[in-house]
């Protein structure tokens, strides 16, 4: 992560040959890659920073805030981290296992070797590993989200559309899946695939596609009853062109809302599978993984619990008080 020797917090130079990639892989962005690190942060910041101003009331700008923050620190984690965080520090260190923070300005003796949010039970630095969590939590919502949005959206806007037979087929199945609580189905499908990030990714986002194809049918069944539309079809314009070109476009605020809540959803439905160990393994940095190894510490080692559980909890709230703002903000009505 470095290309030179860096001085750690507490004196110790951290290895210049520094390297996670083999547990975080993707989430590792040295040399050449730093640019475009830069560049996809700027536009998340943007967004974010967009989605606030975008907002109504205070909430929305709350939102963004901690959005904001969270991106820049997954953005810039290598950086910020003080440590490896697979690697323990046990013969590096005259630490202990589940050492509580300490921190120098604090009144953390000098001598100790310095960790903000103390040590985990493998004797690794819990601040570190909290900071790499980040990239992971926001990787697993976007992805399972855009997932789930884009085939949800397909079956839903066919659906819609062409109805009959169709749309009787396509939302059968959709309340098939609406049927199973979305956590036991996820855990049902990451139990057939195998416990693993990329299987957990494909879980969360097969269990939200039903939601996205009914908003999009939703809109699709309102929409192609515009004047437009009709119009269009008394000239003979192809179907998919309408769909493609006049229809979907119109259908796509209801699922920018819903899309900024299911993020939400998904951090915590990853959570929860890592928590019972099917999600991302041993040693990955994941929030739900690390409340989960140290569960029973709650009374003797708190700040285990307390550090991801917190991060894990502001993260949720930012995303649902952008939904509720973004919501607010797109309603035609309620500005009316």
């Amino acid at each position: 992560m470095h290309d030179d020797p860096v001085p750690g917090p507490a004196g110790d130079a951290l290895p210049a040959d520094l390297d996670v990639t083999a547990y975080v892989g993707a989430y590792q962005f040295p040399g050449t890659h730093r640019r475009r690190i830069a560049g996809t942060a700027y536009l998340l910041t943007a967004v974010a920073c967009t989605a606030g101003a975008a907002t109504s009331g205070n909430a929305g700008l709350v939102a963004a805030a901690i959005l904001l923050v969270l991106i820049l620190v997954a953005a810039l984690a290598p950086t910020l981290a003080t440590h490896d965080p697979t690697q323990s520090l046990i013969g590096v260190e005259e630490v202990t296992k589940r050492q509580p923070p300490c921190i120098h300005l604090f009144g953390c003796p000098p001598d100790q070797p310095q960790h903000f949010f103390g040590l985990d039970g493998n004797v690794r630095d819990l601040y570190s590993r909290i900071l790499f969590g980040a990239r992971l939590s926001l990787l697993v919502g976007i992805v399972s989200v855009g997932f789930a949005i884009v085939i949800g959206s397909l079956l839903g806007a066919t659906s819609g559309y062409l109805g009959g037979w169709t749309d009787h087929l396509l939302m059968g199945l959709m309340d098939i899946m609406l049927a199973f609580p979305s956590l036991i189905l996820a855990i049902g499908i990451v139990t057939v695939l195998g416990p693993g990030l990329i299987n957990t990714l494909l879980a969360i986002g097969i269990v939200s596609i039903p939601v996205y194809a009914r908003i999009m049918r939703a809109s699709v069944l309102s929409i192609k009853q515009q004047d437009y539309v009709t119009a269009d079809r008394s000239i003979g314009v192809p179907t998919r062109r309408i769909l493609f070109g006049n229809i979907l476009p119109n259908a796509l605020t209801p699922l920018v809302v819903q899309g900024t809540l299911g993020i939400a959803v998904s951090i915590l439905d990853a959570a929860a599978l890592s928590f019972l160990g099917l999600g991302a393994q041993p040693p990955t940095p994941e929030w739900g993984s690390m409340i989960g190894q140290e569960r029973n510490q709650v009374f003797t080692a708190p700040h285990l619990i307390l550090f991801p559980g917190l991060a894990l909890i502001l993260t949720v709230l930012a995303f649902n008080l952008l939904g509720d703002g973004l919501r607010d903000a797109l309603d035609v009505r309620q500005r009316a």
